[in-house]
C-alpha cells in the first residue's frame, strides 16, 4: 500500500515549530469523498505503523491526525503513542455520550485532544476538560463567531487556541491580539514586508559561492578563496565535512580538502542551505526546512527526467523558490541583486518551463491538493509512486540537515 501524505506546520506564538497536521489520501487519485473518513485515518495508521513511522515523517514532533468516530471507537489512536499524536475529533461527529466517553478514556491515557474546525455549540462545553486544543478555520468562521469561541473557553485556561488556514502576517497578527496560541497555514512562508535592503558581508561572499558552484565547470581556487575570505563559513564548512552523516574515518582539516572530498554534488548542496540558513537569521527556522524539502525534491525528480533537467541547478532553484519569503523583499528585487544563472532565475521570475512546473509541483503537495498535484504530474509524465517517496524521502532529508547545521 502506498502511503499518500503531505505535512503542514503548526507554529507557536513566537513562529517555532509546535507539530505537524498530516494530510492523508490513499491514493494520489483518491480523494474525499471518494474515500471515507473511517478509511482514511486507519489507512492513515497503518502506514505510519508498518511503512514508514510516524516520527520519521514528523521530525519527532506530535502528529495531528484526524479521527472519525468509528475509528474513536476501533481504538486506532491507541496503536500511536501520547508523545507521537494529536488526536483531532472531525468536526463532522456530533457530540453525545458514547464521544464524550471515548474522550474521557484517551485523557485518562494521556492522550492530548483536539476539537477541529470547531463551531460553537454549548454541549461542547461538556468535552472542554478533557479537550487541550480548539482549532478554528479563520476562513470559515467570522470574526464574530471566532469571539464567541474566545469567550466560552475563556474560564479553561487549559485550552489552547490553534488559527488554521493562516495565510498572511496580517492575520496571523490579528488571531495573535485575540489570544491564539498556534498557527497553521503558510503566512511564514511570504514576504513579511517589502523592503530594500542590502546584503551584508557574509551574504555577498555566499552569494559568489552561489554564483561560483551554479557554474558547469567549478573554478576551485576561486571557491577557495572565497572560503578563505570568511573564517565563519570556513568553520561551517569544515564541521559539516566532518559531521557524522558522512561517516568519514579521517578528519578534514583544509579548506581545499573539504572542497575536493565533497565532491561538486555536495558542495553546491551545502553552499545553497547555508545561504538560505544565514540569510535571515530571524525567520522561522520551520521556513529554511521548508526550503530544503523543496530543494531536495526538486533534485530527486530532476534525476527522473535527467534529460531536461541540470541536478544541482534543480536543487538551487528548489531551495531558492523561497527567498523572496527569507529576505522579506519581492522576488525580482532578491534576483537582481546575486549573480545567479539564467536557469535559475528564469523559472522563479517567468514561472514557466519543466523547473517553474517543479515549483509548483511541490507547492500543490504542501498544500495537499491532489487534484492539482496529478495534472502537473501527468503533465511531466512522472510515476506517482515515485513522487510520493520523493517528497517523503525530501522531508527526512531536509530535517537530517537542520539537525547538523544547527
Amino acid at each position: 500500500m502506498n502511503f499518500y501524505a503531505a505535512r503542514q506546520p503548526i507554529l507557536d506564538k513566537s513562529k517555532k515549530l509546535f507539530a505537524y497536521e498530516l494530510l492523508f489520501r490513499d491514493g494520489i487519485n483518491n480523494v474525499f469523498p471518494d474515500i471515507d473518513g473511517d478509511e482514511a485515518t486507519s489507512k492513515m495508521i497503518e502506514a505510519s505503523q508498518f511503512n514508514m513511522g510516524i516520527s520519521e515523517f514528523t521530525g519527532s514532533k506530535p502528529a495531528f491526525i484526524n479521527f472519525t468516530l468509528q475509528t474513536l471507537s476501533q481504538g486506532y489512536p491507541e496503536m500511536l503513542t501520547p508523545d507521537e499524536v494529536v488526536v483531532e475529533i472531525l468536526e463532522t461527529i456530533k457530540p453525545g455520550k458514547k464521544l464524550l466517553a471515548l474522550c474521557k478514556d484517551l485523557y485518562k491515557k494521556g492522550y492530548t485532544l483536539a476539537l477541529d474546525d470547531y463551531e460553537h455549540q454549548s454541549v461542547w462545553v461538556h468535552f472542554y476538560p478533557y479537550i487541550k486544543i480548539i482549532k478554528i478555520d479563520i476562513r470559515q468562521s467570522g470574526l464574530d463567531e471566532i469571539k464567541e469561541v474566545l469567550t466560552a473557553v475563556k474560564d479553561h485556561p487549559h485550552i489552547k487556541m490553534l488559527a488554521e488556514k493562516v495565510e498572511t502576517y496580517e492575520e496571523y497578527n490579528q488571531m495573535l491580539q485575540l489570544g491564539f496560541d498556534y498557527f497553521q497555514g503558510y503566512f511564514f512562508a511570504k514576504p513579511e514586508m517589502i523592503k530594500t535592503k542590502s546584503l551584508s558581508p557574509s551574504q555577498i561572499a555566499m552569494a559568489e559561492l552561489l554564483y561560483e558552484t551554479s557554474k558547469t565547470e567549478l573554478d576551485l581556487n576561486s571557491i577557495t578563496n572565497v572560503f578563505e575570505r570568511d573564517v565563519s563559513l570556513s568553520y561551517k564548512l569544515l564541521r559539516y565535512a566532518n559531521s557524522a552523516i558522512f561517516k568519514r574515518r579521517n578528519e578534514i582539516s583544509t579548506i581545499k580538502q573539504a572542497l575536493v572530498i565533497l565532491g561538486s554534488g555536495e558542495l553546491k548542496r551545502f553552499i545553497g542551505l547555508m545561504f538560505a540558513v544565514t540569510a535571515n537569521p530571524d525567520k522561522p527556522s520551520e521556513l529554511i526546512n521548508l526550503a530544503m524539502t523543496r530543494a531536495k525534491f526538486c533534485e530527486l525528480v530532476a534525476q527522473d527526467i535527467r534529460s531536461q533537467l541540470d541536478i544541482s541547478i534543480a536543487f538551487l532553484t528548489g531551495l531558492l523558490s523561497m527567498i523572496d519569503a527569507i529576505l522579506d523583499e519581492e522576488m525580482a528585487t532578491v534576483l537582481d541583486k546575486l549573480p545567479l544563472s539564467k536557469d535559475i532565475k528564469d523559472p522563479l521570475l517567468t514561472k514557466k518551463g519543466v523547473m517553474a512546473a517543479l515549483i509548483k509541483l511541490i507547492e500543490f503537495i504542501e498544500q495537499a491538493d491532489w487534484d492539482k498535484t496529478t495534472l502537473i504530474m501527468e503533465k511531466l509524465k512522472l510515476d506517482k509512486d515515485k513522487v510520493v517517496e520523493h517528497y517523503s524521502q525530501a522531508v527526512a532529508w531536509a530535517d537530517e540537515q537542520t539537525q547538523v547545521i544547527d
